[in-house]
C-alpha cells in the first residue's frame, strides 16, 4: 500500500495503538532550561538509572540573563543532572535549542520529542518532531511510548518558486491566514510538490517552526538532495536518509500553494493568524525591530538581513536588535564580516538565545510598535503589555528597520555569491566545544530555588466548587503562565503559582488558593481554543497546585489538553456551546459522578447558583482516565509518592 511520509515514520515507531490514538517510540528528546528543570525533576521521580533514548540533549537558551541566583542555580542543576542521566548538555550561549538541534543532531526518519512547542523545526529535514509537555518528554526518556491522537495528514502541495522579495516566513504566514490558529487539532502537515526543491533546509525549518501556530501536531518535509547537502555542510553525512511519500499516497486533506504568488506578509497584533500583506499597512511606525528567534536565525537569515542593511544606518527613533540562532551562526558571521557590518548600521548584537521572543530582554517602550521575526505576538509576550507586536520575515524586518516604519522589502539577488554560500551552507564554522558529553561522575546540585514536582489529587466522586475564573476565546499558555521576568521561578512551583493568570486577572491566585485551602474546587470556564501556544506544562502544574480540578471550555488545544490530564485536571468541553453563557464567574458548581463520566464520555455539571443542568463531554482513553484517577501521570507510571 502506498504511504505518505508520516505513515512511514509512524509505522516504524508504533508500539501501541487504539481506535483513536497511537503510541510511538521516541528516538531523540530535547529540553530547554525554562521547561527542562521540571523534566529532570520528574525523571528523578520516575527513578531510572539513565535515559533509554538514542539521544537526549539538554539546552540552556531561555534563562541566560542571570539577574539573581535562580537561573545560575538552574544551569548548575541541569548540567549535573544531565551528566547523571546520560544526557548531552548544551551550555548557555551555545544557541537556541531548535537551531542547534537542527544543525547538530536532527536526522530524517527519526522521532524527536521536545519540551518546547517549536520542536517541529526539525521537520525541515524530515524528522517527525513534536512538542509536548515536560512529563511526556521525561516518560519518553524512560522508554514510555508517546501517545497522540491518531493523526490525520494534511498535504500542502507547493508549486512554483518564491519571488525575490518574498521568503519562507511569508509562506507560513499565508497558510496561517488560510487555516487560522484554531480548528486544526489532530492534523500533521506534510509538505510536497515541485516547489519543495526550491526551498533550502533553513527555509523549510522556518515553515515547520511556525507551523506550531496552526495548532497541528507537527509539520514535516521530505528528505531529498537539498537535505543531503545540508548534512554534508554540517559534516554529518551519516545522519542523512532519503525520505519521500510513495506515488499515490493518500491524504485526509490537500491544500495547494503557488509559491510564485506569495507576497510579503505581516501578522498584526495580537495573534499570528491576524495576517495582512505588508503593502496594505506599509508606513505603520516602528520603534523597535528584532531579527532572530528560533524561526528566523539561520546563517541564511543573517545574510539576507546583511544584504539589506549593508552600507546604511537605522534612524535614531528605531532600535534594531539582531540575535543569531547558534554559536555556529555567530562564528560564521564573524568569519564573513557580517558582525562588523551590523554594528556599523546601528544594530545591537544579542547572544544566541530565545531572548526577545519570550520577553527576556528587549521589551519595547510603553505603547510602542515592535516588529519581530519570531513566531508569536500574543498580548504582553514582549514583556510590555501595552506594546503591539507585528511579525514578519527577515527581508521585511530589515527594510522596516531602515525606514523606521513597516516597509516593503527590496528584491534580494539569490544568485549573489554570499547568498548562495549561505543557502548551500558551504562556509560554516563548526565548533561543538560547548556541548558537554556525560561522564556519569558529577554529583547532582540543587539550589534553593529548585523544588520537587507537586503531587496531584485523584479525580473521583462528586466535585463541588466554584467557577473561579471565566475567560473568552483563544486564551494562550502565555496568558495562563507569563514568561519574561517571571521565568526564573519555573523551578519553584509554589512561587511561580503566584503569577497564574497574572495579566488576565491579578486576583485569581488569591481566590484559587483560598478555595483550595477551604477544600473548595476551582473550575475554569473558557471559550474556543483554550491553551494555545507554548507547550509549557507549568500552565497545568501551577493551576493544579492551586486546586483547579477541571477546565470547562468550548474547545482546547492538543498539548495543553495533554498537560492538564498529566497533572490531574479534567479537560471538558460543552456538549452545547451555548451553555457557556449559563455560567458566570463566582457561580457554585458541582461535577457529578466523575468515574461514570470517564467511562461514558459524558459528564453532568450542575450550576447550583442558577439551578441549571449542563452536559459536558470528555472522551478519555483508558490511559488518560487512569491519569485522572491517579492524580496525574507521575503517579500513574510509578513516579508518585
Amino acid at each position: 500500500m502506498s504511504k505518505n511520509i508520516v505513515e512511514k515514520i509512524i509505522d516504524k515507531h508504533i508500539v501501541d495503538e487504539s481506535e483513536h490514538e497511537v503510541g510511538i517510540r521516541i528516538d531523540q528528546t530535547l529540553t530547554q532550561d525554562a521547561t527542562g528543570t521540571m523534566v529532570y525533576l520528574e525523571l528523578e521521580a520516575i527513578d531510572i538509572d539513565s535515559v533509554k533514548t538514542e539521544l537526549s540533549v539538554s539546552y540552556v537558551d531561555h534563562n541566560t540573563l542571570q539577574c539573581g541566583y535562580e537561573n545560575a542555580d538552574d544551569h548548575l542543576y541541569l548540567r549535573t543532572i544531565a551528566d547523571r542521566f546520560g544526557v548531552i548538555y548544551s551550555r548557555p550561549g551555545n544557541g537556541i535549542c531548535h537551531q542547534m538541534h537542527l544543525e547538530r543532531f536532527s536526522s530524517p526518519t527519526k522521532t524527536l520529542l521536545g519540551s518546547d512547542s517549536h520542536t517541529p523545526t526539525c521537520g525541515g529535514v524530515g524528522s517527525l518532531a513534536i512538542g509536548a509537555g515536560g512529563i511526556d518528554v521525561a516518560a519518553a526518556m524512560a522508554s514510555e511510548p508517546f501517545y497522540m491522537p491518531r493523526p490525520r495528514v494534511m498535504k500542502v502541495e507547493l508549486t512554483g518558486e518564491l519571488p525575490p522579495e518574498s521568503e519562507a516566513k511569508d509562506v507560513i504566514l499565508h497558510l496561517l491566514s488560510v487555516m487560522s490558529t484554531k480548528g486544526n487539532v489532530g492534523y500533521i502537515v506534510e509538505y510536497g510538490g515541485p516547489g519543495v526543491k526550491t526551498l533550502s533546509v533553513p527555509e523549510r525549518a522556518t515553515i515547520c517552526n511556525m507551523g506550531a501556530e496552526l495548532g497541528v501536531t507537527t509539520s514535516i518535509f521530505p528528505s531529498d538532495e537539498v537535505t543531503e547537502r545540508f548534512f554534508e555542510a554540517q559534516k554529518r553525512d551519516k545522519d542523512y536518509h532519503k525520505l519521500a511519500a510513495d506515488k499515490g499516497a493518500r491524504y485526509d486533506k490537500t491544500i495547494t500553494i503557488d509559491l510564485s504568488s506569495i507576497t510579503p506578509m505581516v501578522a498584526r497584533p495580537h495573534s499570528p493568524d491576524n495576517v495582512a500583506t505588508v503593502a496594505s499597512i506599509a508606513g505603520t511606525p516602528l520603534q523597535q525591530v528584532c531579527i532572530g528567534s528560533c524561526t528566523n536565525s539561520s546563517l541564511y537569515d543573517m545574510v539576507v538581513a546583511y544584504r539589506t542593511l549593508k552600507g546604511k544606518h537605522v534612524p535614531p527613533g528605531t532600535d534594531l536588535v539582531i540575535a543569531p540562532g547558534s554559536r555556529q551562526v555567530v562564528l560564521t558571521m564573524e568569519k564573513l564580516g557580517l558582525l562588523e557590518e551590523f554594528i556599523e548600521c546601528g544594530a545591537r548584537i544579542m547572544e544566541p538565545t530565545c531572548g526577545f521572543c519570550i520577553g527576556n530582554g528587549q521589551s519595547p517602550a510603553t505603547n510602542a510598535n515592535t516588529l519581530r521575526t519570531s513566531n508569536r505576538n500574543f498580548h504582553g509576550r514582549s514583556g510590555t503589555t501595552s506594546a503591539d507586536i507585528y511579525l514578519s520575515g527577515v527581508r521585511v524586518a530589515a527594510a522596516s528597520a531602515l525606514a523606521g516604519a513597516l516597509a516593503m522589502p527590496p528584491k534580494i539577488d539569490e544568485d549573489d555569491e554570499l547568498v548562495q554560500k549561505a543557502r548551500d551552507l558551504s562556509v560554516l564554522e563548526i565548533d561543538d566545544s560547548m556541548l558537554v558529553h556525560p561522564t556519569g561522575k558529577a554529583d547532582v546540585v540543587k539550589g534553593p530555588n529548585i523544588g520537587p514536582p507537586p503531587r496531584g489529587t485523584p479525580l473521583e466522586g462528586d466535585i463541588k466548587g466554584v467557577a473561579t475564573l471565566k475567560v473568552g476565546d483563544k486564551i494562550t499558555t502565555d496568558d495562563i503562565m507569563p514568561a519574561g521576568e517571571r521565568l526564573k521561578f519555573r523551578s519553584n512551583i509554589a512561587r511561580y503559582a503566584e503569577f497564574v493568570f497574572e495579566h488576565v486577572d491579578p486576583d485569581f491566585h488569591d481566590r484559587a488558593r483560598s478555595n483550595r485551602d477551604d477544600d473548595v474546587a476551582n473550575f475554569i470556564i473558557a471559550g474556543v481554543s483554550y491553551g494555545q501556544g507554548s507547550s509549557r506544562e507549568h500552565a497545568a502544574i501551577c493551576p493544579a497546585f492551586l486546586g483547579v480540578r477541571a477546565v470547562i471550555c468550548k474547545s482546547i488545544e492538543r498539548i495543553h489538553r495533554a498537560n492538564l490530564l498529566n497533572f490531574g485536571i479534567a479537560p471538558l468541553t460543552f456538549a452545547d456551546e451555548r451553555d457557556y453563557g449559563y455560567i458566570d464567574e463566582g457561580d457554585e458548581l458541582e461535577l457529578k459522578d466523575v468515574q461514570r463520566g470517564m467511562e461514558t464520555g459524558e459528564f453532568t455539571l450542575y450550576n447550583l447558583t442558577k439551578d441549571k443542568k449542563i452536559i459536558l463531554e470528555g472522551a478519555f482513553s483508558e490511559r488518560e482516565a487512569d491519569y485522572l484517577r491517579a492524580g496525574g501521570k507521575l503517579h500513574a507510571i510509578g513516579g508518585g509518592a
